[in-house]
C-alpha cells in the first residue's frame, strides 16, 4: 500500500512542478515534431533552389525575368556581360528593346509575353566601337495564378552565326553575277555599239567639215545626241542594278517593297528573258503593303527563285511572277513552265549543297540559303511542281499595314 501511494504521489508532483496537464505535453510534442518537418522541408527548399539557380547560371543564353510591371526582377550571369546597364535589376524593359518609346506593345517582347503571347524576333545594335551584334530573343509569359504575371525572355548572341550567312549571301551573290556576266555584258554591248558608233560619226565630221558649224545639217547632230543620251542612260539603268545586286548587306531591317525588289532584279535578267525565248508576264498588286526586313537578302531570295525558273526551261517557255496581300501577310509566287522536280526529290532541295544541276552549274546553296532568309524574316516558302508541266515557288511574309 505504501509503494502504491508513492508512485501516485510522484506523478502528482511531476504534473505540479512541471505546471502542466499530460494532454498538454502531448500538444507540445506534436509542435515540436511539425516543426522538425518544417525544417527539413525548409532544407529541401533550399537544396531545389540551388539546383534551379545553377541551372540558371550554367544556361550559356543571357536570362531575365521582368515582373508585371514590366521591370527586371531576375538575370543570369551572361546578362551584365551581354546588356550590362539595361539588365539591371529593376530597369524597365524599354531601356533594351525600345530606348525610345517608354511604351510600345507590338513591338516589345516583354509587353506582349506580359499580355500572354509568346513572341520570337532578331534585333541588331551597335556598341560604342562601331561593331554591330546581332540577337535572337525569345520571350514567354510565366503563368502563376497566386502573382501577378511575369514575363522570361532569353538573349541570344547570333553574331558569328549572322556573319556568316552573310559571308554566305554574299558568296551566292557572286555565284549569280557570275552566271548573269555574260547575258550583261552581251546587253550593255548593244548600247555601247550606238553610243561608240554615232561618236564616232560625229567627230569624222568636224575633222572631215569643219564647216558645220554653219551647216543646217547639224539638225543631224541632234538627234545623234538624243540616241547617245537614251543609250547612255540605259546602260546606266542595268549598271546600276547590277550593283544595287551586288552590293553587300549589312544586316540592316527597315521597310521593304517586295514589288521593287521584283523588278529590280527582272531588269538584270530580262535580257536572258529574250535571249533565251522566255516570256515574262507580271501581276504585281498596286499599293502592295511593305515588309519588315532586309532589302538585299530578299533581293536575294527573288534572284535566286528567278533563276531556278529559267534554269529550268529548255527551248523556250514562261515565267509568271505574281504579287499580292492577303490576311496580313504578302504573297509573291513564281511560276515557271519547265522540267518540274520529281515527288522523290522536293523534301531535299532545301538542304544545302543538294543540286540536280550539272557540275559547275551550281553549288546546291540557292535554295537553302533561300529557305534560311525566309525563315529569318518569320516568313514561310513553298513549292509545289509537277514533273514535265513546271514548279511554282511561293513566298509569304507578314506586311507592315501603315
Amino acid at each position: 500500500m505504501e509503494e502504491i501511494k508513492r508512485t501516485k504521489f510522484d506523478e502528482t508532483s511531476l504534473e505540479r512542478l512541471l505546471g502542466l496537464e499530460s494532454s498538454k505535453i502531448g500538444f507540445y510534442a506534436e509542435v515540436k515534431q511539425k516543426i522538425q518537418e518544417l525544417e527539413a522541408a525548409n532544407l529541401g527548399l533550399r537544396i531545389k533552389t540551388n539546383e534551379l539557380q545553377a541551372v540558371f547560371d550554367a544556361i550559356s543564353d543571357g536570362v531575365v525575368i521582368y515582373d508585371h510591371q514590366g521591370k527586371v526582377q531576375h538575370r543570369n550571369h551572361v546578362c551584365p556581360r551581354l546588356f550590362p546597364r539595361e539588365t539591371t535589376v529593376g530597369k524597365s524593359c524599354a531601356a533594351l528593346f525600345h530606348p525610345d518609346q517608354e511604351r510600345a506593345p507590338s513591338q516589345c517582347p516583354v509587353e506582349q509575353a506580359l499580355g500572354g503571347e509568346t513572341m520570337q524576333f532578331s534585333f541588331t545594335t551597335t556598341r560604342n566601337d562601331g561593331t554591330t551584334r546581332y540577337f535572337d530573343v525569345t520571350a514567354t509569359p510565366i503563368v502563376d495564378p497566386k502573382v501577378e504575371p511575369r514575363a522570361l525572355v532569353f538573349l541570344r548572341d547570333v553574331t558569328d552565326k549572322r556573319i556568316h550567312e552573310l559571308q554566305l549571301m554574299q558568296a551566292e551573290k557572286m555565284s549569280s553575277i557570275g552566271m548573269l556576266a555574260a547575258g550583261v555584258a552581251h546587253e550593255i554591248n548593244n548600247p555601247l555599239t550606238s553610243v561608240a558608233g554615232y561618236a564616232e560619226a560625229l567627230l569624222r565630221r568636224f575633222r572631215t567639215e569643219p564647216e558645220l558649224t554653219e551647216d543646217p545639217r547639224l539638225t543631224d547632230f541632234r538627234k545623234y545626241l538624243e540616241v547617245i543620251i537614251r543609250e547612255s542612260y540605259r546602260c546606266k539603268g542595268i549598271i546600276d542594278s547590277l550593283l544595287t545586286f551586288s552590293r553587300k548587306s549589312d544586316g540592316s531591317v527597315g521597310l521593304v517593297n517586295v514589288n521593287d525588289i521584283l523588278r529590280e532584279v527582272l531588269e538584270l535578267i530580262r535580257h536572258k528573258s529574250r535571249f533565251e525565248k522566255i516570256e515574262i508576264t507580271e501581276f504585281l498588286q498596286q499599293d502592295l503593303p511593305a515588309v519588315r526586313g532586309d532589302a538585299s537578302g530578299l533581293r536575294q531570295v527573288f534572284m535566286n527563285l528567278t533563276m531556278n525558273a529559267f534554269q529550268a526551261i529548255e527551248g523556250g517557255g514562261m515565267v509568271e511572277i505574281s504579287t499580292f496581300d492577303q490576311d496580313g501577310m504578302v504573297t509573291a509566287s513564281i511560276c515557271d513552265t519547265g522540267c518540274g522536280i520529281p515527288p522523290e526529290l522536293l523534301d531535299q532541295i532545301w538542304d544545302p549543297f543538294f543540286t540536280t544541276k550539272e557540275v559547275g552549274k551550281g553549288l546546291g546553296l540557292g535554295l537553302a540559303v533561300t529557305y534560311n532568309i525566309i525563315k529569318k524574316h518569320g516568313g514561310e516558302i513553298h513549292v509545289e511542281s509537277k514533273q514535265g508541266i513546271g514548279s511554282k515557288f511561293t513566298v509569304r511574309l507578314p506586311s507592315c499595314q501603315q
